[in-house]
């Protein structure tokens, strides 16, 4: 993938946003379980949000350098993906959303690496960050849901 102009990754950036939008606003119309049609139309939500950043990128792309970098505490690392069925538990529903931001976070830092350019290196990079902050903030909700605390 030859991506040669900052405005050409925003651009494929911005069709992932897409791509992941329709993916959960569809799994939402499909569930069963209405906790996790909740779950999954909330991160439909977020990625029309995640969008529109990357919209009002393309016109400051200094925006993305100013993410916070995420902690990555490795929990979709450490967790199974599971299958997507429209009886799962809302725990399931985070893993394979975690899941997702984890392999997107890996697709941006896999294009950072071989980027012949060091400007170019850096975006990819930047979105991988956004990314890892997505899937933290997902591991945050599955520790909560998947691991509650026993007393």
């Amino acid at each position: 993938m030859a991506m040669t102009d900052i405005k050409s990754i925003l651009d494929m950036a911005i069709g992932r946003e897409e791509e992941a939008f329709r993916f959960y606003a569809d799994v939402a119309d499909r569930m069963t379980n209405p906790a996790v049609k909740e779950i999954f139309g909330q991160l439909s939500q977020d990625e029309l949000g995640h969008k529109t950043f990357l919209q009002a990128a393309l016109k400051d792309d200094q925006i993305i350098a100013k993410l916070p970098v995420p902690a990555d505490y490795k929990v979709a690392e450490a967790t199974e993906e599971p299958a997507l069925s429209i009886d799962m538990k809302p725990a399931d529903a985070l893993a394979l959303a975690m899941k997702r931001e984890q392999e997107s976070a890996e697709f941006y830092r896999g294009l950072a690496q071989s980027a012949s350019d060091a400007t170019l290196g850096a975006m990819f990079e930047n979105l991988a960050l956004m990314e890892l902050g997505h899937k933290t903030r997902l591991e945050h909700m599955f520790v909560d849901i998947g691991y509650p605390e026993v007393f």
